[in-house]
């Protein structure tokens, strides 16, 4: 990567029609904001999104799909100290179960209790509303050892 950060850009800003994934999105040389659009995976076929500092984990499309309807997510405490694969949950649907792994190594901050109630969001919008946990990020350059898209991509195809 070419190190440069960006940030949000500031509100009712107009987006160039290049600006693609990027919109809203505007470089700063500040050392301290951590902010990226692109999703990171795991060979577990979790995602990480990283937002503020703060690492949003889900799963991914193909591992939701291969699940079916999730009917019962386990999720960890608030404060729960994860390494990096750790296991932190687990989301059952009708036909099976599947643990879910820490992408990253971090402090859980928060965990989505919308999921109790409809642990269908997993299925649904597994890459907006059916988020699992958001966590802090203790070593950044972790997210340079798991796939971007491209790379996880052909990682689900080489499975089929």
């Amino acid at each position: 990567t070419s190190g440069v950060l960006v940030q949000p850009q500031q509100p009712g800003a107009e987006c160039p029609e290049d600006s693609g994934d990027y919109c809203g999105l505007q470089e700063t040389n500040s050392p301290f904001v951590f902010l990226s659009v692109a999703l990171k995976f795991t060979d577990k076929h979790e995602w990480v999104q990283v937002e503020g500092g703060v690492g949003i984990v889900g799963i991914s499309n193909y591992a939701q799909e291969a699940l079916g309807d999730v009917v019962y997510c386990g999720l960890p405490e608030v404060g729960q100290r994860l390494e990096q694969m750790d296991e932190f949950g687990a989301l059952e649907s009708v036909k099976a179960a599947s643990e879910l792994y820490s992408p990253l190594t971090g402090e859980v901050t928060e965990i989505n209790t919308e999921l109790a109630e409809n642990p269908g969001l997993v299925n649904k919008d597994c890459y907006a509303k059916g988020w699992i946990i958001k966590m802090t990020i203790e070593k950044p350059e972790e997210l340079d050892g798991l796939m971007d898209q491209a790379a996880y991509d052909k990682f689900v195809t080489s499975l089929e």
